[in-house]
């Protein structure tokens, strides 16, 4: 019997779909006359066009799950690059540990569900996400870049959207990863947010940072990533959502409409949702809460949202392709909310020159 080895396993990579390729307004428009998820996937597909239609309205991503590995990443790049996002919520996963990992120049492969070893694979160093592998020393190099870019830079606190702007930078000065989307944000203005952001690739890469520099370090924070989430939610006059699964990114975007009221802000409700779950209501979790319920919330309004009950890889390429090609993205303007954030950063270290703390506008 041959003898197995890490190639044995490595051999066809996943391939990102394209939705320019592949017009599929007609498919979902005929979907409207059919019934159970074909109607509700028609109907959010509508929703969607209709945010993007409106040029008051902020539109938030929000990603969960492992959607990038998964041949996602295209998809997202097209909605930076083509103003159909305007800020982005996410897990560390996605943008990390896949996005972030492929533009170094590795790959995610075709694995097998099936019949999968995991023991075999564990002493291959080959990690599994279902039926998608992943070499285990490529990944590692993700955790060593995370922490090469923490220590070139000023030893205080960061919002991950401020952090992600960095690996953004980084990646142009190393002339790497043009068709990722932390790359691509970075060029388009778009901000990204990784609420849980030590909950992937980068917490080892913090890790091994702060333990080097125990006295003086970068470090996250999640507060001010909550705040500035909340800015763009009251700067925006309306704002939308587009959910691929649940998990923290979902409630995080969410809970800006409270959190806007807190402040002392009159922010309304989020205009528009849709979400693609397979998550099952009856266990009472946040990523399987229907957008009604979060109307009990203050968070959501009931008119346009639709929940989708699909695997993402299978709604998303029909909905959002359907989207592209109505083009109703075309007279979109790109708000680059990161230079928005930038800019509110400059006023607060401005103030903080004449040694005004108290958040008064003298």
């Amino acid at each position: 019997m041959e003898k197995k080895t890490q190639k044995s396993f490595l051999k066809e990579t996943i391939k990102h779909i394209d939705i320019k390729k592949h017009n599929v307004v007609k498919l979902v428009e005929d979907m409207q006359h059919m019934a159970y998820s074909s109607r509700d996937l028609n109907r959010a597909a509508v929703i969607y066009d209709t945010m993007l239609k409106d040029k008051n309205c902020c539109v938030f991503l929000c990603l969960a799950g492992s959607l990038i590995s998964a041949g996602l990443k295209k998809v997202v790049v097209d909605m930076i690059q083509n103003n159909m996002v305007d800020a982005i919520v996410s897990t560390g996963a996605n943008i990390v540990d896949q996005d972030f990992f492929e533009a170094l120049g590795y790959k995610h492969y075709k694995g097998n569900q099936y019949n999968a070893d995991d023991n075999l694979l564990r002493d291959l160093h080959i990690d599994r996400i279902y039926d998608t592998y992943i070499n285990e020393d490529e990944l590692k190099e993700c955790d060593e870049t995370i922490k090469i870019i923490a220590d070139s830079l000023e030893k205080r606190p960061y919002s991950s959207r401020e952090f992600i702007l960095e690996m953004g930078k980084w990646l142009e000065k190393k002339n790497k990863g043009k068709d990722s989307i932390v790359y691509n944000a970075y060029k388009k203005g778009v901000p990204i947010f990784v609420p849980a952001f030590s909950d992937c690739s980068a917490g080892f890469g913090f890790v091994a940072h702060q333990s080097e520099n125990p006295l003086e370090h970068v470090s996250i924070d999640s507060a001010k990533d909550f705040l500035e989430l909340t800015k763009i939610k009251i700067h925006s006059k309306e704002s939308g959502l587009m959910m691929f699964s649940g998990g923290v990114p979902k409630n995080f975007v969410q809970d800006t409409v409270v959190a806007a009221e807190i402040l002392g802000k009159d922010s309304p409700m989020h205009k528009y949702a849709v979400q693609i779950t397979v998550a099952d209501v009856r266990d009472g979790a946040l990523s399987s809460s229907t957008l009604k319920e979060a109307s009990s919330w203050g968070k959501v309004s009931t008119a346009l949202e639709q929940m989708v009950y699909s695997e993402v890889t299978l709604a998303a390429p029909l909905i959002i392709g359907y989207a592209y090609h109505k083009k109703g993205w075309k007279n979109r303007k790109p708000k680059n909310y990161a230079k928005f954030l930038i800019d509110e950063d400059a006023k607060i270290a401005a103030k903080r020159k004449k040694g005004c703390s108290c958040g008064c506008k003298k």
